[in-house]
């Protein structure tokens, strides 16, 4: 969930929503936010998630503190039926499926089946193709993970927990969303999270950010 404060009167928004990472078990979710949240990797060999887990973190957008709490899963069948009753609550998802593993992306169809049946209708997607660094070992081009996310209307981008690659980016962009959800006024024009996400690369360069 997330909180929408001020720098200066602290005060705490109404709306306090959830950002889930969702996708197979092994694609890296619990990686990927641990960089985010303590910029750090877990290397090796660790306990993989059961059930759910989350973790907080206050990021600055446009002046303000937004506090998420983001929900990790576990990607495995037998705890689907958990992950489900979080979904109701849930105001934005992060989509992982990992470059190195067609199967995790070969059903991303079926994570966004049951998006669509057991999340919100207005909860924001973000599909994430994580383990760039390891290119040597990809199954799955990056144009096959634009090609989906175009074909559901959903930001995309390729993602390394390891060095970094796009991770602050990806959260960035879902909490500067969901705070212009929560203060946007009646005739302020709606935050293009697919424009910023380009422009941030354009920004940063592209070859760093692709």
């Amino acid at each position: 969930m997330f909180t929408v404060c001020t720098q200066t009167t602290e005060q705490t928004q109404s709306h306090r929503p959830d950002v889930m990472l969702l996708g197979d078990s092994s694609v890296g979710k619990t990686c990927v936010l641990v960089r985010f949240k303590d910029g750090a990797f877990l290397g090796g060999n660790f306990i993989a998630t059961v059930g759910i887990d989350f973790r907080n973190k206050v990021v600055d957008v446009d002046n303000l503190k937004v506090k998420l709490q983001i929900w990790d899963t576990a990607g495995q069948e037998r705890f689907r039926s958990v992950t489900h009753a979080y979904y109701r609550d849930a105001q934005a998802l992060l989509l992982l499926y990992d470059i190195t593993s067609k199967p995790s992306f070969d059903n991303i169809r079926a994570w966004l089946t049951e998006i669509h049946e057991y999340a919100q209708k207005d909860v924001v997607i973000m599909l994430l193709g994580n383990k760039s660094d390891v290119a040597a070992e990809r199954v799955v081009k990056k144009e096959d993970g634009e090609k989906l996310a175009k074909e559901y209307g959903v930001p995309f981008m390729e993602t390394s927990a390891k060095t970094g690659l796009n991770v602050e980016l990806a959260f960035l962009a879902i909490a500067k969303e969901l705070k212009h959800r929560a203060t946007q006024q009646p005739n302020d024009p709606k935050f293009q999270i697919h424009d910023y996400i380009e422009s941030q690369k354009q920004k940063s360069g592209c070859c760093s950010l692709v």
